[in-house]
């Protein structure tokens, strides 16, 4: 584990400051590694007009393209608030050890930032969510899994 936990907070504090200049929301993080930023992030949702531009998935995506691989075992991610459940599954994705943040999820609620509605609809059944899903095609879908299934030169992750 880190001895320099606080100081890397503060980089992504800095970064989450840096990204209201740039016109983003306020949320910054990094991607550490043997004690070195290998990756950075601020959140870019409307500066690039994309939804998924957080500054945890922007830093994930910085590190893996720094690292040249899609595993970050062994990195740590900090962040200057906790991340929404969305950065989180890809923080699981992308196997990063552990996390650590500063503000949490009812201080960005309080500055605008409310996900406690994506937490609940995540625990309803499919069928009860806002958001409406339909299965179609399953048969169809599964063929694609049995190809990946006999692949035999395929990069698991």
């Amino acid at each position: 584990m880190s001895n320099n936990n606080e100081k890397y907070v503060k980089v992504a504090i800095a970064a989450a400051s840096e990204s209201i200049k740039q016109g983003g929301g306020p949320f910054g993080a990094i991607v550490i590694k043997d004690e070195k930023i290998v990756g950075r992030g601020m959140n870019s949702v409307t500066t690039n007009n994309d939804p998924t531009a957080h500054a945890e998935v922007n830093a994930i995506r910085d590190a893996c393209a720094n690292l040249n691989t899609f595993n970050l075992k062994g990195c740590t991610l900090y962040a200057n608030c906790e991340p929404c459940p969305m950065c989180l599954s890809a923080i699981y994705w992308a196997r990063i050890d552990n996390y650590y943040y500063a503000a949490d999820g009812k201080d960005a609620s309080e500055a605008g930032f409310d996900d406690s509605y994506i937490k609940e609809e995540l625990h309803k059944p499919i069928d009860m969510r806002s958001t409406k899903a339909s299965q179609i095609m399953r048969d169809s879908a599964l063929e694609v899994f049995r190809e990946w299934a006999e692949k035999t030169d395929k990069t698991e992750y």
